[in-house]
């Protein structure tokens, strides 16, 4: 059954973010090596429940959270979501080394993420990176 894996919370102030989270709540955040800016949020030790999230840095001064639910087949999600009165937001975007995304809205608008991860015998190229 697909599950919540990941969280995004926007940020117009990373720095500010990272400040209360850490403090609030004791989570540790890293900048990410990737290709675009973004942070990595650990919320607690491996095994414990709960998911990891990150900081999506935000300039336009639109701010929303958005909850990632993992599936096995992006596409197959993808007709379950519209076949259910939902609406997918935007293109699939390829993560390197991540997996493939899709945002979606429900049928009472709010946004939400679709992630297929990367699986080893599905092999990305960091030219594939698009939408992000």
């Amino acid at each position: 059954m697909p599950r919540p894996i990941h969280f995004d919370l926007g940020a117009t102030d990373p720095a500010r973010a990272i400040a209360f989270y850490k403090a609030a709540f004791g989570w540790t955040v890293e900048k990410w090596n990737g290709p675009f800016e973004y942070y990595d949020i650990i919320t607690g030790a491996p095994g414990e429940p709960g998911i990891n999230g990150g900081f999506v840095p935000s300039t336009g001064g639109t701010l929303q959270t958005t909850l990632t639910v993992g599936v096995t087949s992006l596409e197959e999600a993808m007709a379950r979501v519209t076949a259910a009165g939902g609406t997918i937001v935007g293109d699939i975007r390829t993560i390197p080394g991540v997996g493939r995304m899709v945002t979606c809205k429900d049928t009472e608008g709010n946004s939400f993420g679709l992630m297929e991860e990367q699986r080893p015998d599905k092999h990305v190229e960091l030219g594939e990176l698009s939408g992000v």
